[in-house]
């Protein structure tokens, strides 16, 4: 049997409960057909970066799988004709990692932080987009603003252009 890791994005008006059905519903299909699901995470709801069927949002969920092809095949068709799956991706892996996804790692790191808003700045200070000096800039004269193209000629095939 071969050794995959599984991505699906589930709709993001389901609730975690179904999306976790969704789960046993895939590690039914493959246990069914000879394989076994290792480790199971959800990743949450995270925005998309384009819409897929009106969803901005999805539920990421990352499945671990030892199965045979026939097994994957099986549950990718029945992901495909399901509407609460919005995509899929199955890579096969040589063995599967140990401990938490690079995903899971991240938010584990954004916890221990303080999250997104507690960001250390340094000696910067609190965010401010006007606090940079750019010294001093020159005059703006907008009575001129061609003069040194030179006179303007008629464009060809317009009316009173030359011909």
């Amino acid at each position: 049997m071969a050794l995959y890791e599984h991505v699906f994005l589930a709709r993001q008006d389901l609730s975690q409960q179904q999306v976790d059905a969704l789960v046993e519903q895939y590690k039914g299909v493959i246990s069914a057909n000879g394989g076994s699901v290792g480790r199971v995470e959800n990743w949450g709801l995270k925005s998309l970066t384009y819409r897929v069927n009106k969803n901005r949002k999805a539920y990421y969920t990352l499945m671990d799988l030892n199965c045979p092809a026939a097994a994957l095949n099986e549950m990718e068709r029945q992901m495909g004709l399901s509407e609460d799956v919005l995509r899929f991706l199955t890579i096969k892996v040589e063995a599967h990692e140990e401990g938490p996804s690079a995903m899971m790692q991240k938010r584990e790191e954004r916890s221990e932080r303080g999250g997104f808003g507690d960001r250390d700045r340094g000696d910067r200070g609190p965010r401010s987009f006007g606090d940079r000096d750019r010294g001093e800039r020159p005059p703006r004269s907008f009575g001129d603003a061609g003069a040194d193209r030179g006179p303007r000629r008629p464009r060809e095939g317009f009316e009173g252009g030359a011909e």
